[in-house]
């Protein structure tokens, strides 16, 4: 049983310094509220995890604080009091099942995310695709642009070596008719402007235009920089009406006399209007693209977050003890796997608990909070403490169960133990175990409060207050039947047992003498030693009944009969 224990912690996380939770999430709020510092937290948890190995009792966090002088009890009260809107009025009270009740901090709702997966990767994706078409758009742009200006460039060539090669003759012999005719089709012709022949003296003998014939050429103002290829020298410049032209010339000769030059013009407003067309045609494409982009990464993302969220809405009933809880693990991906893998951990989870609640019933809930926070160290060894030991059981239940069925007995009796046990736990005592139809409970350990005798004695008063009033609204009579010994003193407490079973208890003498002084409580009775009216005999009506000697004691041991107390103060 211990071994699947100490599976159980280490799924858990943590073995030799693992503390105690609730502990944890009191002293940050402690921290937080600046009640105490940090170092100081982090010094009292370390003597609180001390006195467990050392002495093998829980010591609860805030009475470790307030005995180093860290801060007062008012103080820490106050601070948890007001984070968790409670009302506890000193540390010995049940803080930890009140904050439980009010729901713990692993039941607070995850937040919702800010920037859901969807939204992300849509806008990674347009971000994305912008960046790529428009770097490729400005590449693949800008070399067709090259590309259609150096195609120019050759075309120009090619009309400038034909009207070159033909116009020789011609204008050596000044014939102008021949040379007009040769740049009669030139004009309109793939993109071409204007063609014109000039002679040495710069005097226009053939244009397009005609009525540029005769007149002395204007140069052209270049607009940018001057090229040459072999003898054809081009540039391009602004023409108000004509927009931008690139204007191309090769010198004409005749046995290396210069006889003129041939100009041509042609129009590179295309090549801008085509660069227009295109950035337009791939800015709606790029558009339609990244729309395109959106929804598919808006039906990825829904397609990713949507199983996120269930895995999310999973921790949160698995954090509220839901471990029946499944998720759709359909899928044949990753998050498919995961999804396997958080069904299976319900599972373990499910199982885990079932085997921790059964467990607590049998161990009680202190013992078994310490062996899940250290099930692998000897603290379970015997150690010698200082307790009070409570014996109640009923009187003549033995003639009892032979004039009643069993089902109503076993039903009285479960009765008697609920009413029992529970008193016993409010008052922060440890049920040890049931004998047969008795209780042996012990305050003290394994949670050790310095006032374990007061408390034993207020839990036994309401025990049987609690009796009386059951047995007359569920008539059971056995509840009138019950007596309740108190004895304080020094037990041995730890494990005892073999590998195969081992318990919790406690033994010595003081739980023989407390066994008994039952003996001579009668129904509805409370029998208590000496050393308990020594110490709360302010708060205890009590009646002194005959000494008793007791077999292994030497001398008498002084009994008192209980028959109430005296007032009411809270317990501190």
């Amino acid at each position: 049983m211990l071994k699947s224990f100490q599976s159980l912690h280490r799924f858990r996380c943590g073995l030799f310094f693992r503390r105690n939770r609730d502990d944890m999430i009191i002293g940050e709020v402690l921290t937080t509220r600046r009640v105490i510092t940090k170092k100081e937290l982090k010094a009292a948890l370390n003597i609180q995890r001390d006195r467990l190995f050392e002495r093998g009792t829980a010591v609860p966090l805030g009475k470790v604080i307030v005995e180093l002088g860290y801060a007062t009890e008012s103080d820490i009260v106050s601070a948890v009091n007001e984070h968790y809107r409670i009302n506890a009025t000193s540390l010995s009270d049940n803080i930890r099942g009140l904050i439980r009740r009010i729901g713990d901090s692993l039941n607070e709702e995850v937040p919702a995310p800010r920037v859901p997966i969807w939204l992300q990767l849509s806008i990674t994706m347009t971000v994305v695709m912008l960046l790529t078409v428009s770097l490729l758009s400005y590449v693949i742009l800008d070399r067709q642009k090259t590309k259609l200006y150096n195609h120019a460039v050759k075309l120009g060539m090619v009309s400038l070596g034909y009207f070159g090669s033909n116009a020789r003759i011609p204008l050596l012999e000044d014939d102008i008719l021949s040379l007009n005719t040769l740049l009669k089709n030139a004009e309109g012709v793939d993109g071409h402007l204007y063609a014109l022949i000039v002679d040495t003296q710069g005097v226009i003998k053939a244009h397009t235009n005609a009525r540029q014939i005769g007149k002395e050429m204007v140069r052209f103002p270049p607009s940018g920089r001057v090229e040459t290829n072999g003898d054809v020298t081009y540039f391009t410049y602004e023409s108000g009406i004509q927009g931008q032209v690139l204007n191309m010339s090769l010198p004409i000769a005749f046995k290396s006399k210069p006889l003129g030059e041939v100009h041509v013009g042609l129009s590179i407003d295309f090549i801008d209007q085509l660069f227009l067309d295109e950035r337009a045609f791939l800015v709606v494409s790029t558009f339609v693209v990244c729309l395109f982009g959106i929804v598919v990464a808006l039906l990825f993302g829904r397609r990713f977050s949507k199983p996120i969220s269930q895995l999310v809405g999973a921790t949160q009933e698995f954090a509220k003890g839901n471990y029946g809880y499944r998720v759709d693990s359909r899928r044949n991906d990753e998050l498919g796997r995961l999804a396997t893998a958080f069904n299976r951990m319900g599972k373990e989870l499910f199982k885990q608990s079932m085997i921790r609640e059964s467990f607590g019933k049998y161990v009680g809930s202190d013992v078994l909070e310490l062996i899940m926070r250290n099930p692998q160290t000897t603290w379970l060894k015997g150690r010698k403490n200082m307790v009070t030991v409570l014996f109640c059981d009923i009187r003549g239940f033995t003639a009892y169960t032979e004039t009643r069925p069993p089902e109503e007995l076993l039903q009285e009796l479960n009765n008697y133990f609920e009413i029992a046990t529970s008193i016993i736990l409010k008052h922060g005592g440890y049920v040890d175990k049931f004998i047969g139809d008795a209780v042996l409970a012990v305050f003290g350990v394994p949670v050790n409060y310095e006032n374990h005798m007061e408390r034993c004695v207020r839990a036994a008063v309401e025990m049987q207050q609690a009796f009386k009033l059951a047995a007359e609204s569920r008539r059971n009579p056995l509840l009138m039947r019950v007596g309740i010994s108190i004895m304080s003193g020094p037990v041995v407490a730890g494990s005892i047992g073999s590998q195969a079973k081992m318990e919790y208890t406690v033994i010595g003498d003081t739980v023989n003498v407390a066994s008994y002084l039952n003996s001579l409580a009668e129904g509805g009775e409370i029998v208590v030693g000496r050393n308990i009216i020594e110490r709360h005999g302010n708060i205890l009506e009590v009646e002194s009944l005959v000494p008793q000697k007791i077999k292994g004691r030497s001398g008498l041991v002084e009994v008192y009969r209980v028959t109430g107390l005296k007032k009411r103060r809270p317990v501190s």
